[in-house]
């Protein structure tokens, strides 16, 4: 019975350029035992074969006619394809600064001529090692990058299905709003968009790790979990003790922010959330809740979503009230500026208040299929 062949692996390469027949000989019959071998008269002929291979190590003759030991190195060094291949350079030169000068254009190496073939032999497969653990060792980097890429994207996917589901929750139970989170996130998506292009607020905006920004938005009314059904989803209109109490979701979502932070140890992708959460309910002019700061005081996340959520409040239909038309809903907003909003985003909100609009009415046609997707890229 035949064992079976095991499959012979591909030898390396060894290109040597010399003008002097006898070192060419000398080193390809110590060399072609061990490795596929090419044996080349000029630099003008080593080019013109790396247009067809790439080997594994050059040795290289400094002084020949033509292109010179350094003149070729040089070459090879600019080339992005060549410019890795280990050069080992062989010469009868034996002063100093002409080791050094080849060095410094970059071979690994400085044999002279005459030489032992036992050492150049010896020479020759330690920097191939050594060539092939730096080639391992880049591909494992680079392996390990792609890893830590995944596992990061990995991560960011499960933080956004936290955001997504606890969202998801809140929305079900206040079943007055339906289509407010993904309306919101996207009328911040047009205001954010619009700021960075006319750099308002940019070198704030531009210190936001933008990956979680909008998405934290869905988490500005989490506290709202918190709040009795009976207050929560009331027929009508409340009275100033359930305001009151209804209020007191704020400081309830943050408490419900932070308590994840808690647990999990991170709080990078809840950063936006908490100020969402905690100071959208603000005014510029102090009188909002629960803190009454004013103007820059305020966050700029909650005084985005201030805007935002107000905007959205208007144009949607509740118990106790009618959707409001969308022109009234614009006036309301330009009208609360120095008041209830930042003064520099109602300038922002008049520009990009017919994409508002857009949303609005798309929201309206598509009902409880409308969604927001959103993606970093946009911004």
């Amino acid at each position: 019975m035949m064992e079976d062949s095991k499959p012979v692996s591909p030898r390396q390469i060894i290109v040597m350029v010399d003008d002097n027949l006898t070192t060419l000989n000398i080193a390809r019959n110590v060399l072609r035992e061990h490795y596929e071998t090419y044996a080349l008269p000029s630099g003008t002929v080593l080019f013109n074969l790396l247009e067809k291979i790439t080997p594994d190590l050059i040795l290289l003759d400094i002084e020949m006619p033509g292109i010179s030991g350094y003149e070729a190195i040089k070459k090879l060094k600019a080339d992005k394809r060549l410019s890795a291949i280990p050069v080992i350079f062989l010469t009868s030169r034996y002063d100093e600064n002409s080791e050094l000068e080849g060095l410094s254009l970059g071979a690994i190496d400085y044999i002279t001529k005459p030489f032992s073939p036992a050492l150049l032999l010896r020479r020759i497969k330690n920097h191939l090692l050594i060539a092939a653990q730096e080639k391992e060792l880049k591909n494992f980097n680079a392996n390990l990058a792609h890893n830590v890429n995944e596992k990061a994207k990995q991560v960011i996917q499960m933080q956004f299905a936290i955001l997504n589901v606890v969202a998801e929750l809140v929305e079900f139970r206040d079943r007055k709003t339906g289509g407010h989170i993904a309306r919101t996130q996207q009328y911040l998506d047009i205001l954010v968009r619009k700021m960075r292009k006319d750099h308002i607020y940019l070198e704030e905006i531009s210190s936001w790790d933008i990956t979680f920004l909008i998405p934290s938005a869905q988490l500005h009314d989490v506290g709202k979990i918190a709040i009795s059904d009976t207050i929560l989803n009331k027929p009508g209109k409340l009275t100033s003790e359930e305001f009151d109490i209804m209020k007191t979701h704020v400081i309830r979502g943050i408490a419900a922010i932070e308590r994840i932070e808690h647990e999990t140890h991170e709080d990078s992708f809840l950063y936006h959330a908490k100020r969402f959460a905690g100071y959208h309910h603000e005014k510029w002019d102090g009188t909002g809740y629960p803190h009454g700061l004013s103007g820059e005081d305020i966050p700029l996340q909650g005084r985005l979503m201030a805007i935002a959520d107000v905007y959205d409040a208007l144009i949607s239909s509740r118990p106790y009230k009618d959707e409001m038309p969308l022109d009234v809903a614009k006036s309301i907003i330009l009208d609360g500026s120095g008041k209830h909003f930042d003064p520099t985003l109602i300038n922002v909100f008049r520009d990009v208040a017919e994409g508002f609009e857009e949303v609005a009415i798309t929201s309206r046609n598509q009902g409880d299929s409308f969604i927001f997707k959103w993606s970093p890229d946009a911004i």
